[in-house]
């Protein structure tokens, strides 16, 4: 039953979109794991011996404000309106849900920055017991978020003040998302990793499968306008390089997309810094997926090159320069990934460069290898599909890579041989041969005259002659030697063939006719034989003389 085109082309698109929804995960649990398996310590639990960290006094500015994020992440309005200086008649829960929602999305507080002592900041100029924290723009203006400290039971503490609570509801009806917070289940609207609401992490589900679908149609797209120019321009275009830079190109589109969707999502800027260096690491994976495409196709334009396929080195040397060319893009990769993640690389590259001495005792014989494979390639005593013989072993050859060289025997075994080991052995190629060498022995008996002799020496040379493959130049058919049980004729001649199966059949085809020669002769081939003589020894006389009876 024939396959539906579109049903393949649909699959493969499906299985991208799936991968790239896997990769899209797969980040951000990379990035959200470390932070999780390790809660941040209490300042006060500083280890033994270490230096002591920064304390912070339970009434500072810091440590109210930790309080009252801390209860209202955990939505406990009524509990976190208690470092709310609440005025008559307002509720106090609606207020501090309200300030919440205002400081996520026009004041982002860094806790770190607050000050951590009781007094406050006393060098901001403000008053004693008094600290801003910065100021909110609305439409009428822009007015301060400030905090005072106010003495309570059992312990003071750090409470904004009426004058910034007083703004909070016009800044607050102004919030592009507030129809979200006021009708979305409490539970959507709860912060999960990396700061992202919950109900922001579910709409970045269909928002990729979208942006790959239209990525998928723009990369179509662009593919379509590029052949049409290049054809308008009269200038070949590689098709091979537009279709393998499709996957790549679909996925930068789809992150381009998702990035110019963030907007909409109304991200708090840890969230929107943390999706940044995620889709700038996508987009970077798309460049180096890209670039290896590119050189796929290269190596496959270079290799059906005319004078490539005549050249032996080349063959040999263009796919091993690529796979360490397309090594280092890796590693590039890896490294340009993990710094747009936020990964500390500088200390990565430190850290492989103090293990560097110890990776390069640790890995001299696959350094070796390496270097043997270079050397094997930029030699080339052999190719692929080559039968050669070295160190009693022999076989084609099957495979030649970054470490070993794998060998094909006879017998159909799998031999593996180090490039190190193998770049110092005597190698012998018997592809490179360019004529074959029939050398043999046509032993005859020794009742064959000197006529018959002669006349057999010259139709074996005819019988050489006769065939097309004898290569030009010297042959011999000669009486050699008069050995123990033959007249012994010795043949030498050269064929050309394709192969050595080839070079067997003219072989066989040669040894028959000298077969023919001899028997037409009416002489005999000999074969190894010896001949006894027997003496017969008369018997010794018995003692005294006598004859025996």
């Amino acid at each position: 039953m024939a396959t539906d085109p579109r049903s393949v082309h649909a699959g493969r698109l499906g299985r991208w979109l799936w991968a790239g929804l896997l990769l899209l995960l797969g980040c951000v649990w990379a990035s959200t794991a470390g932070a999780q398996a390790s809660p941040t310590p209490a300042p006060s639990a500083a280890p033994a011996g270490a230096a002591p960290l920064e304390q912070v006094a339970p009434d500072s500015p810091r440590a109210s404000m930790t309080q009252f994020f801390m209860l209202a992440r955990a939505n406990q309005w009524a509990a976190a309106a208690r470092y709310l200086d609440v005025p008559p008649g307002k509720s106090g829960a609606l207020l501090a849900e309200q300030l919440k929602a205002v400081l996520d999305r026009r004041l982002w507080i860094e806790l770190e920055e607050l000050s951590p002592l009781a007094t406050g900041d006393t060098r901001d100029g403000l008053a004693p017991n008094v600290e801003e924290l910065g100021k909110v723009q609305v439409r009428s203006g822009s007015f301060p978020v400030r905090l005072v400290r106010r003495a309570a039971q059992p312990d003071a503490i750090w409470v904004f003040t009426q004058t910034t609570l007083k703004h909070v509801p016009e800044a607050y009806a102004s919030l592009d998302d507030r129809w979200l917070r006021e009708h979305l289940p409490d539970a959507l609207m709860q912060a999960g990793p990396k700061e992202l609401l919950w109900w922001q992490w579910v709409a970045l589900v269909p928002l990729w499968i979208a942006a790959w679908y239209a990525g998928h149609f723009l990369s179509w797209l662009s593919l379509r306008f590029v052949r049409h120019v290049n054809r308008r321009k009269g200038e070949p275009l590689e098709d091979a390089l537009l279709v393998r830079s499709g996957p790549p190109g679909t996925l930068g589109f789809a992150l381009l997309l998702v990035m110019f969707a963030l907007p909409w999502l109304g991200l708090v800027p840890p969230a929107e810094s943390f999706l940044l260096g995620l889709l700038k690491a996508g987009l970077l994976l798309a460049f180096f997926w890209l670039a290896l495409r590119t050189i796929d196709v290269v190596v496959d334009r270079l290799l059906d090159h005319g004078s490539a396929k005549g050249s032996a080195t080349v063959r040999s040397l263009v796919p091993l320069t690529s796979r360490i060319v397309k090594l280092l893009f890796w590693a590039i990769g890896l490294i340009a990934v993990l710094s747009a993640l936020g990964y500390p690389v500088a200390s990565l590259l430190a850290g492989l460069g103090i293990g560097g001495i110890a990776l390069a005792l640790a890995a001299q014989k696959t350094v070796e290898n390496l270097f043997g494979s270079i050397s094997i390639s930029a030699d080339s005593p052999f190719r692929v599909g080559d039968y050669v013989r070295f160190d009693g072993v022999e076989g084609d050859v099957e495979a030649l890579g970054l470490r070993s060289t794998r060998i094909r025997t006879p017998d159909r075994t799998l031999i593996t041989i180090p490039n190190g080991k193998l770049a110092d052995l005597r190698i012998e190629n018997f592809a490179a041969r360019d004529r074959f060498r029939l050398r043999t022995v046509v032993g005859l008996t020794y009742d064959t005259s000197p006529d018959a002799l002669r006349k057999i020496l010259k139709e074996l040379d005819d019988v050489l002659v006769a065939q097309p493959q004898l290569a030009p130049g010297h042959r011999m058919v000669r009486l050699a030697n008069l050995g123990a049980s033959a007249l012994e004729i010795e043949v030498i001649a050269w064929f050309i063939a394709s192969s050595a199966w080839d070079y067997y059949a003219i072989r066989e085809r040669v040894l028959l006719a000298f077969m023919e020669v001899v028997e037409e002769a009416g002489a005999s081939l000999a074969f190894p034989t010896q001949t006894l003589h027997l003496v017969h020894d008369e018997p010794a006389p018995a003692p005294g003389g006598k004859e025996p009876g």
